[in-house]
């Protein structure tokens, strides 16, 4: 079990010497006692401060709705980011919040969150190939036999010596089309649809393995258990 001092620090609370103040101050409780001894360790199902539970001390997973604008980046230079929509004290947690891939800025859609390290590398990693689904608003049709092109894994990429992995089009209506993909190469669907001669003016990502965004309000997100990827 973790001391309380580094418990409430990696949970965002503030830096230790903040929360050892809180402690110190009796507003800390384990079991319904107050305790004044930040080296106490605990588990934090049974830590209150003020009263109220520690918030997910167990980890966050969200699944969020991104706006076209924004980026998926720490870095405050380069502009603002999908971590701007989320609680402050989010940010500040050890280890600390990071989107499962990226989005490029004006890319808008499904974007997993989360502070779980290994399940990050599991569902990036090229072997476990999660498919992702991505709707594109095109500028033209794209043309007769696209989608052999992509199923048999010949789309070659401008400056690439290996070809993209079969992906499987489905034409939704006129100049719409969905493209389902297991890689995640930059801007590849974007590039896909260019070395078919059809520029893409809107792109969504709507799906991530089992995961939809049907019903996630642009720029909102909602909470997932841990375990949503756990088999995938």
């Amino acid at each position: 079990m973790p001391r309380l001092d580094q418990l409430l620090a990696s949970l965002g609370y503030g830096s230790r010497r903040e929360v050892s103040d809180w402690i110190r101050d009796g507003r800390v409780a384990v079991g319904g006692a107050p305790v004044r001894d930040a080296s106490r360790r605990a588990d934090a199902a049974a830590v209150r401060i003020d009263g109220d539970a520690l918030d997910h001390p167990g980890g966050l997973l969200l699944l969020l709705n991104k706006p076209a604008g924004i980026v998926c980046s720490h870095d405050p230079a380069e502009g603002p980011s999908v971590y701007g929509l989320l609680p402050p004290r989010w940010m500040r947690r050890n280890p600390p919040l990071v989107s499962v891939g990226r989005l490029d800025k004006e890319t808008t859609g499904l974007l997993l969150i989360t502070d779980q390290t290994r399940l990050v590398h599991r569902l990036t990693s090229p072997k476990h190939k999660v498919p992702k689904v991505y709707r594109a608003v095109l500028a033209r049709d794209p043309p007769a036999g696209t989608e052999e092109v992509f199923a048999a894994g010949r789309c070659l990429l401008p400056g690439e010596t290996a070809p993209c992995a079969p992906a499987a089009l489905t034409r939704v209506s006129e100049r719409v089309a969905e493209l389902t993909l297991v890689e995640g190469r930059y801007h590849q669907v974007r590039r896909m649809f260019a070395a078919q001669g059809c520029e893409v003016l809107e792109l969504e990502r709507v799906a991530f393995g089992p995961l939809k965004i049907a019903g996630v309000p642009r720029g909102s997100w909602k909470e997932l258990p841990i375990n949503s990827l756990d088999g995938f």
